[in-house]
């Protein structure tokens, strides 16, 4: 198999094990957000550590403080988007969530010294305009929720940044082995004070959680291992559509034509801006 065939395959079954991992969030209403993280942690550090030891490297990385920042940013931006799943519909919180591109770029200025042109700021323009139509044509969908999917999307765009400053300097399973690293005490400690003692099937969901997230995590690192950003990102918002077909078999979900319209919008404005930079790098190369 081609290499840009593989890394749009590992992309497009990340993209689907991340759409589980919502899922599995919103079967698990009766569970705190925090709680839930804590086992998310633990499953993804036992995970990270068996790697990390294979692989015979220290987990403990070069560029700690940036690590730890990136640690914090991915741990808030979690909290946030699972708040949010529980809150709102599933793919009107994944939706809000997608905004991520734009808060990295626009944060990339600053940090990685990327250049933002008239029509960058046009086509994020345009995925604004989706986000207000998605919470003003949805009466469940409230000011609050939009502020918490923005705020998510900026903490994601942190992340984000933080993993381009580390480059190939820190080996992947270091820099995902930091989240458990930084979001396991806070957790733990929030646990202890105020368990809630899991029933039945939710130690299945919980289970299934952290291993979902894991195999995202890997297939989505295989994509940019074995393929260019630019063949692979953007099947990235497949998530959307998955979202979508699994709010409606399992949670009932439906969404007017101007909800919809506003999802369209969002990918629109992001996709363009990405198609954009892409040509525009192209052509100074």
């Amino acid at each position: 198999m081609a290499p840009q065939i593989f890394g749009m395959f590992c992309m497009l079954l990340a993209t689907f094990f991340f759409a589980l991992m919502a899922v599995l969030v919103k079967l698990l209403p009766g569970i705190p957000v925090l709680q839930i993280i804590f086992f998310r942690a633990v499953i993804s550090s036992a995970l990270c550590f068996y790697g990390i030891s294979s692989a015979k490297i220290s987990p403990w990385g070069k560029n700690k403080k940036l690590l730890v920042v990136r640690g914090c940013a991915g741990t808030l931006s979690l909290v946030q988007g699972y708040f949010l799943v529980q809150a709102i519909p599933l793919a009107a919180a994944t939706t809000l969530t997608h905004l991520s591109p734009i808060f990295t770029t626009l944060i990339g200025v600053w940090f990685v010294r990327e250049k933002v042109t008239p029509l960058h700021l046009a086509f994020f323009g345009l995925s604004f305009i989706g986000v207000l139509m998605i919470q003003g044509f949805d009466y469940r969908i409230s000011g609050w929720h939009l502020l918490l999917g923005i705020t998510t999307s900026f903490t994601m765009g942190i992340a984000y940044n933080c993993v381009r400053k580390l480059g190939s300097s820190e080996h992947p399973l270091v820099i995902i082995f930091y989240f458990p690293l930084v979001c396991l005490p806070i957790t733990a400690i929030w646990s202890a004070l105020f368990w809630v003692q899991p029933q039945g099937e939710e130690w299945l969901y919980l289970l299934l959680l952290g291993l979902t997230t894991q195999f995202g995590q890997y297939f989505m690192t295989r994509a940019y291992q074995v393929a260019a950003i630019s063949q692979v990102a953007i099947i990235n918002y497949a998530e959307i559509i998955f979202a979508i077909i699994f709010g409606m078999l399992l949670f009932s979900e439906s969404y007017n034509l101007l909800t919809y319209a506003g999802m369209v919008m969002v990918v629109v404005g992001v996709v363009m801006n990405f198609l954009y930079r892409r040509k525009s790098t192209l052509a100074t190369s």
